[in-house]
């Protein structure tokens, strides 16, 4: 018989929300196309625009907003349309930056996973993430852009992590994915502070994407913002029984000293492979990962451990929490970790 399925990867996906699920049949319901003139395509346009501007509100951002496929394309814009070259990029960035960044200059990071602001004073576009996927390290974005902008260069944040769960950050392009805070699969943005920082490609969005407009996905996606970041007092306790039982038990917790989302824990099981690690609490039933979501399937040491200078960066796994996670689970996750770190 197999074990009741444990869901520790939140940070790769989290569950579709009941009120994000009830606004994406609606969307559904307003068939038409956003970008037709007639009568139904103007109130699916309304409703779409109405979308924009509640996600605006809710987020406290007094720019425009473009609608993407998720982060991944948010990013892909901002880099390849920006006026300004990208010239930075931290070096615990994602994958999603890092593989339009050949050219771009690595910016360190120390021990604990953070920049030093004072590296990223470059005139030119200069991306720094807000939380790191890996070990959920808080980036100090707001001492970042000022040194930015005082260099005349513009800021690119990767928050895919950090919408719906921090405020937004000062940056002048903002990426976002839906479904890491209970919207669906498939809808994300690209908040933008000025329309002059992007040479415009044609078709929707202000001529800035192309394609018909994913109406059900935005209106889901704001109602999934609605819920609100109240849970993560209670992810923040569950953590923090996580990292104190693992390092009573001799493991070892990335980047403790940092400040950190309170749903990403990184973890080190000295002597046991993260990928050892993998399949075997995926035989006891219990779903966490190594690396992101997007690296997790490769050999390859993680990047991201690998510019913090981590010791046993092969021996590290990620533990992400979500709204729905409880303290049997996590104590369920503690039991099974002792017994395979014995």
């Amino acid at each position: 018989m197999l074990p009741d399925p444990l869901y520790l990867d939140h940070a790769a996906t989290t569950p579709l929300l009941p009120a994000a699920r009830e606004a994406m049949a609606e969307g559904f319901a307003l068939w038409a196309n956003p970008s037709s003139p007639h009568g139904p395509g103007r109130a699916a346009r309304a409703a779409l625009e109405q979308a924009r501007a509640e996600m605006k509100a809710l987020l406290g951002w007094g720019g425009e907003v473009v609608f993407t496929s998720g982060a991944s394309e948010a990013l892909m814009l901002a880099i390849t349309r920006s006026k300004a070259p990208l010239v930075a990029v931290s070096a615990v960035e994602h994958d999603a930056v890092l593989r339009h960044a050949a050219r771009a200059e690595r910016l360190p990071v120390g021990g604990e996973g953070r920049v030093d602001p004072a590296s990223a004073a470059l005139a030119g576009l200069v991306a720094v993430q807000q939380v790191n996927s890996e070990t959920g390290v808080i980036q100090p974005l707001a001492e970042v852009a000022a040194q930015v902008r005082a260099a005349g260069g513009a800021l690119l944040a990767d928050c895919a992590q950090g919408v719906g769960k921090l405020a937004l950050p000062e940056a002048d392009l903002i990426a976002l994915s839906a479904h890491k805070f209970g919207g669906p699969i498939g809808i994300g943005a690209l908040l933008v502070r000025d329309w002059a920082l992007l040479e415009p490609t044609g078709g929707q969005e202000r001529g800035y994407r192309g394609g018909t407009e994913n109406l059900p996905g935005a209106l889901a996606m704001v109602a999934a913002l609605r819920e609100g970041p109240g849970w993560l007092a209670e992810a923040a306790r569950l953590r923090a029984r996580i990292d104190g039982a693992i390092t009573a038990a001799g493991g070892e917790v990335v980047a403790a000293g940092a400040g950190r989302l309170p749903a990403i824990g990184a973890y080190r099981m000295p002597g046991r492979s993260a990928n050892a690690q993998l399949i075997r609490f995926d035989a006891m039933g219990i779903a966490i990962s190594a690396g992101s979501a997007c690296s997790s399937g490769s050999l390859k040491p993680s990047h991201v451990l690998t510019a913090m200078g981590a010791a046993g960066a092969g021996e590290v796994i990620r533990v992400s929490l979500g709204r729905e996670t409880t303290l049997a689970e996590v104590d369920r996750f503690i039991a099974a970790w002792q017994e395979m770190a014995r």
